[in-house]
């Protein structure tokens, strides 16, 4: 019992890292203007804002403004006379813009991002645990096939320590 006699309800500080970890595929539509429609869930975790960049695969990445601040930190971190660290402030920055959620809750997928990833018309939206991905189906479709391909995956993973223990 607490101090007002209330009970005490203790949370695991796993499950608050669960509770903001973006999690599920789903599929949505872009508008004419660009404008597509964020999970409801989703919506919750970037009300403050997020970034948007062009990911390492094709695809879109959505960050949270506190994600996007650290990963920028840790870029900028990087010696600007490594070559490989440039072209990666290239790719990050170069490609970024702010976008917020409208009322309707929607962001605004600018054209030359929407261009770059073949996307019009449809979109797969990805939780990525601590960010999002938003891919052209034409190009998610193989990619998830080859993710789910158990045989591969066997080999792929092998080497990860993906113990479950705590």
């Amino acid at each position: 019992m607490g101090e007002s006699g209330a009970p005490v309800i203790r949370r695991s500080t796993i499950i608050g890292e669960v509770e903001l970890m973006f999690l599920g595929t789903y599929e949505h539509t872009i508008d004419d203007k660009g404008r597509m429609t964020i999970p409801v869930r989703f919506r919750e975790l970037i009300n403050e804002g997020a970034y948007i960049t062009l990911g390492f695969d094709h695809n879109l990445m959505v960050l949270t403004n506190q994600v996007f601040s650290n990963l920028s930190t840790r870029v900028n971190e990087m010696s600007i006379t490594n070559p490989v660290a440039r072209d990666l402030r290239r790719l990050m920055f170069s490609n970024a813009i702010q976008v917020e959620v409208d009322k309707a809750g929607r962001i605004l997928i600018p054209s030359f991002l929407r261009n770059m990833i073949q996307l019009d018309g449809q979109a797969i939206v990805i939780g990525a645990g601590g960010y999002f991905e938003i891919w052209s189906p034409e190009i998610w479709s193989p990619r998830s096939e080859n993710i789910l391909n158990s045989e591969t995956n066997e080999q792929r993973y092998a080497t990860l320590d993906l113990s479950l223990q705590l």
